[in-house]
């Protein structure tokens, strides 16, 4: 069986993405640049989008919208807004929709106190998977948003960074994992979204700019204990 990741999509994809923030901003420039049609939201409304979409040709749309027609979905909000995110919002989305999780747990600077993930010991993509009702793929949330525009290399380049993947849906997973390739990026099998722990913030992959062996290696060296600036 042929499992290469960059065989599991086609080209031209409908791509939605919920926030537009500057991981989300970076990728929608990223992936029209390659072709993609991608909508465009955030919790302001479409109209303070114009001049990303004039920039990139993304069509700004409302949250409710954003996932309607999409193979691919990336929510990338702070973690405390997701619960107010529309309901539904995968309804309208292609059959085998994956979403994807760039979202990081920052209970001091951000976020306040999210039970869930305090009491409950949950990862933080379990409960954001929870609050969706949709299974999610985490990528991106350890990734220095101008690297998406500025280090982005062919494959086989020396310099190819290389990005943790964790995710219980494989199909969705090889998905992503091929997306992230064209993107310009290696990636690394992280495990299911309990494994997820490994590449949340402070962990030695979190920030990491390497290639793929380094990032496996910071991904095997993490310790479950969350420390204390990063709990409530």
């Amino acid at each position: 069986m042929d499992t290469d990741p960059r065989k599991a999509r086609r080209a031209d994809m409908k791509i939605g993405i919920i926030g537009a923030g500057n991981i989300g901003g970076n990728l929608t420039r990223r992936l029209t640049a390659l072709g993609h049609d991608v909508s465009v939201a955030n919790s302001r409304g479409p109209h303070t989008l114009t001049e990303l979409a004039e920039e990139t040709g993304a069509t700004p749309v409302r949250a409710e919208e954003a996932a309607r027609g999409a193979e691919i979905v990336v929510v990338t909000v702070p973690l405390k807004a997701v619960p107010d995110l529309p309901s539904g919002l995968f309804d309208e989305a292609a059959d085998g929709v994956a979403v994807i999780d760039t979202g990081n747990y920052y209970p001091r600077q951000r976020d306040g106190r999210i039970a869930g993930i305090e009491d409950e010991g949950l990862t933080e993509s379990r409960w954001t998977e929870r609050q969706l009702g949709h299974p999610v793929i985490k990528a991106f949330n350890g990734t220095y948003a101008q690297d998406i525009l500025d280090r982005h290399r062919p494959a086989g380049d020396p310099e190819r960074m290389a990005l943790p993947v964790a995710g219980d849906d494989e199909a969705a997973k090889r998905k992503v994992r091929a997306l992230i390739e064209e993107l310009g990026f290696d990636t690394v099998d992280a495990g299911g979204i309990d494994d997820s722990w490994r590449q949340q913030p402070d962990t030695p992959v979190y920030g990491l700019r390497a290639g793929a062996q380094a990032v496996a290696r910071a991904l095997a060296e993490a310790s479950p204990e969350r420390k204390p600036e990063f709990r409530a």
